[in-house]
């Protein structure tokens, strides 16, 4: 469900998270993760692939569910930035 904005923020929104996308650090998930996927494809076939996606923390194929759920314990603050704090420690 979209989010009820005006036009004007609609507009800021979108020049937001296109800034967001387009970060270094960003550009090099995004590539990581076609890189990936295209190996996959290749090695197990499409169907495989249905309903997953490339985990950056784990550096494996998941599901949706859990990648964009959060992967935090619920003792620990979630989001991105804590998921990779605590998975440098492992």
């Amino acid at each position: 469900m979209p989010q009820k904005l005006s036009a004007k923020a609609l507009k800021a929104k979108r020049k937001r998270d296109l800034a967001a996308a387009n970060t270094p650090r960003r550009r090099k998930m995004r590539a990581e993760c076609q890189k990936a996927r295209r190996a996959a494809i290749k090695k197990h076939g499409k169907s495989w692939l249905k309903g997953k996606d490339y985990d950056h923390n784990t550096k494996r194929f998941v599901s949706t569910s859990y990648n964009r759920g959060g992967t935090q314990s619920r003792k620990k603050k979630d989001g991105t930035k804590a998921e990779r704090k605590q998975n440098k420690r492992k």
